[in-house]
């Protein structure tokens, strides 16, 4: 396998054009449960150009119906992030000062991890962020009420 860096300016100029609208492309998950994993993946593969199609276990998107969990799912887009050792972006858990601009913050409650911004600055201890389900660019992190918080930092990807 070949590793390649994460493109985090493509991931967000990506995030900039489509933090308050939708791309076509996708379908729009927002009355499915929410569009904020969906919006994140694009992001993320924006940044990586590349899918994991492992069947499950991957994170994939073709179609609505022809997707894989991680695409959209909150705790499956965490899963595969930190678990991937195939190909496709990988990441690693950290704190606030280990993120950069292009990575994923997780926010949650006692129930689990509900929503998936994409950082897309960093200015001193503030971080802003870019969402879906709730459209957002350059909201503050700290505006959001939530319980819990986990940081994924993408380390880079990986192709054949």
């Amino acid at each position: 396998m070949r590793e390649t860096g994460y493109r985090r300016e493509a991931a967000l100029q990506y995030a900039e054009r489509w933090a308050l609208g939708r791309n076509p492309r996708y379908l729009d998950f927002e009355k499915l449960g929410g569009d904020c994993t969906n919006f994140a993946s694009q992001c993320i593969y924006t940044g990586s150009g590349g899918m994991n199609y492992t069947p499950v276990m991957g994170w994939y998107y073709n179609s609505s119906s022809d997707r894989s969990p991680s695409w959209t799912g909150v705790s499956y887009l965490y899963n595969f992030l930190v678990g991937n050792k195939s190909v496709g972006p990988y990441a690693a858990e950290t704190d606030q000062a280990g993120v950069q601009p292009g990575d994923i913050v997780q926010l949650g409650n006692a129930n689990g991890f509900y929503h998936s911004p994409v950082i897309v600055a960093v200015e001193g201890s503030r971080i802003y962020v870019a969402a879906h389900s709730f459209d957002a660019y350059m909201r503050p992190l700290d505006s959001y009420i939530y319980e819990r918080v986990r940081f994924l930092h993408i380390r880079g990807v990986r192709s054949w």
